[in-house]
Formats: structure tokens, C-alpha cells, sequence
């Protein structure tokens, strides 16, 4: 999976993509991942969004679950 950080109109984003599993799965990960940094985000384009710069957390938090994580950009 891919972890990478982006500005839309300003504001930064934290983008997650490349999972090769089940949709449904996916969007259990895209909950869980906003519900334990208290932030927004969404679903969609087989890709996670999460308002804010939160890579490192992400990036901890999918190595706990054993995920294999790359960082890009920055």
C-alpha cells in the first residue's frame, strides 16, 4: 500500500491506496483509520483520504495491523 500526502485548495490530505482486498474491507480500514485520529476523510476510487498530514500515524497504525506501507512524497 501507498502513503502519500497531497494540498487540495490549501488544505493537506493524506491519500492511501494500492489495497488489493475486498472493497468492504477496505472501507472497514477507511472508518477505523478516521475514528481513531478524530479526523475526516472518505472513500472513493479505491482510495482512502484523510483530512490532515497524519502519514507517520497512518503508517504505524497499518504496520500494527501488517500491512507492508511505502511512503511517497516527502
Amino acid at each position: 500500500m501507498i502513503c502519500k500526502y497531497e494540498k487540495r485548495k490549501g488544505k493537506p490530505i493524506t491519500i492511501i491506496e494500492g489495497y488489493t482486498g475486498a472493497d468492504s474491507d477496505f472501507k472497514k480500514l477507511a472508518k477505523e483509520l478516521k475514528t481513531r485520529l478524530s479526523v475526516g476523510g472518505s472513500f472513493k476510487n479505491d482510495q482512502i483520504i484523510i483530512q490532515g498530514d497524519y502519514r507517520d500515524k497512518i503508517m504505524d497504525i497499518l504496520k500494527e495491523k501488517g500491512f507492508n506501507v511505502k511512503r511517497v512524497g516527502g
